[in-house]
């Protein structure tokens, strides 16, 4: 079965919940009548509804009236509703959809008597904008055929990249913390080129430009990053001079240190997540 003859639901409509829900309505992955939402704060289901969602009155019945139901809340609240969900009856027919940050697949079935699926992802910011990546895994009893269809709602914001699980703390520093890292390279190109007289606006989206589009030749030309970076670099130039400094700098060394910190934090945070 497909996801557009599934019935989506959502315990939590925050901003990367909502980014999914429109995401797969845009896309027209499902239709809007398939997806149901429930969340504390009721302005947030209400502004789901103007586009044809359907409101949940609560957890249980989300969980009740879905095929897929993606948990949307932050990583401390997961307990509390799964424990709430737990005893929903023929819950080992489900599919659960985890897009908290450091929590395994085995810690959310312990909260489980049946034997439960789950889909573990790891979704990043620029999904609000279509643009996302999200990293994906999943384990025995999910068939082929329903990680295909949790699949299929994420590319409804991006691209989407199956992994084993055991890299998914290893996948935060390169995709869900990354985007950090890039906007403070913008801005800092755009501070250098506002230092010379040129207008803050016009350096944001000079700067932002050449980012989208540098990224986009590495996706679409399928060349070496090195490749590209020589294509720019003419002998005795400009872009050369660029490149010394911030290999003197150390620019590479500094963001793979970063990303290695990075990947430690995550580690720690899903130890004591998981204990």
């Amino acid at each position: 079965m497909g996801v557009s003859e599934m019935k989506i639901g959502f315990i939590g409509a925050g901003n990367m919940a909502s980014a999914i829900i429109k995401g797969m309505v845009k896309a027209k992955t499902t239709a809007p009548c398939n997806i149901y939402v429930t969340d504390l704060e009721e302005d947030k289901v209400q502004s789901l509804q103007k586009i044809g969602i359907q409101a949940a009155k609560d957890n249980i019945a989300v969980v009740e009236q879905s095929d897929i139901v993606v948990i949307g809340v932050k990583p401390h609240i997961y307990p509390a509703v799964l424990q709430e969900i737990s005893a929903v009856s023929g819950i080992e027919s489900k599919v659960f959809v985890s897009i908290a940050p450091g929590l395994s697949i085995q810690y959310i079935k312990s909260f489980f008597k049946a034997e439960v699926k789950i889909v573990r992802t790891m979704p990043n910011t620029p999904a609000l904008i279509g643009e996302g990546m999200t990293v994906t895994s999943y384990a025995h009893p999910v068939t082929a055929g329903e990680f295909e269809a949790v699949n299929e709602m994420f590319k409804s914001v991006g691209e989407v990249q199956a992994i084993s699980e055991q890299y998914m703390n290893e996948v935060v520093a390169v995709n869900g913390s990354s985007p950090a890292y890039v906007y403070m390279m913008i801005e800092a190109m755009a501070d250098a080129a506002v230092m010379r007289g040129i207008a803050r606006d016009m350096a944001y989206k000079m700067a932002s430009q050449a980012v989208a589009g540098a990224a986009k030749m590495v996706l679409e030309t399928g060349m070496h990053p090195g490749q590209l970076k020589d294509m720019v670099c003419s002998p005795g130039g400009t872009t050369i001079q660029a490149v010394y400094r911030l290999e003197k700098n150390g620019f590479r060394s500094s963001l793979m240190e970063a990303m290695e910190q990075c990947t430690e934090r995550a580690i720690e945070l899903g130890k004591k997540l998981n204990e």
